[in-house]
């Protein structure tokens, strides 16, 4: 077997690991708004950790902290535009550690995008549904916390120098 094909191998073994986090962190996204929403939502807040964490559903139209509430369509492209670079992305990656940040990031994406495609009032509009509040914070959920980790992950590999792949990887062995 010559390197390249090793790499090919590999980078195809990665890519799994990618689809595979990033369905998992979906699944559990979607899962746990779908249960929030038929059992807490119009209720009042659950006290997890007293009241430094609690499940309160909201609808957010924005961003974090509900910055851009009226610029919620902007959110959608994004999220848009965030998965399809990482696919793109995905066609070179040789890094397990890549692939697991990378596959937070999408499900996470994946995750509000279909809030903001299928929830009230629709057509790209629609509000996230966030649930986690933490006391004198935010309320966020669990595909907001799978970017962020995601995201802390990227940072935390791009300053140890970890690479996201051989860019020198043709194409045909790439995916």
């Amino acid at each position: 077997m010559t390197p390249s094909e090793s790499n090919g191998r590999g980078t195809r073994r990665r890519v799994w690991v990618l689809w595979l986090v990033a369905a998992v962190a979906y699944a559990v996204d979607l899962g746990s708004k779908l249960a929030v929403v038929a059992g807490l939502e119009g209720r009042d807040p659950v006290p997890v950790l007293g009241s430094w964490l609690e499940l309160r559903v909201q609808r957010n139209p924005g961003a974090a902290f509900g910055m851009g509430s009226a610029t919620t369509i902007v959110f959608t492209l994004i999220a848009l535009a965030v998965a399809a670079v990482i696919v793109r992305v995905s066609r070179r990656l040789t890094s397990t550690p890549w692939a697991i940040a990378l596959g937070l990031l999408l499900g996470g994406a994946v995750g509000n995008l279909t809030d903001r495609l299928f929830r009230s009032p629709g057509g790209m509009r629609g509000a996230v549904v966030d649930f986690v509040s933490v006391r004198d914070f935010s309320v966020m959920n669990l595909a907001d916390w799978a970017i962020t980790c995601g995201g802390v992950l990227i940072v935390v590999l791009s300053f140890a120098g970890h690479e996201l792949g051989d860019a020198r990887l043709p194409r045909e062995q790439a995916g």
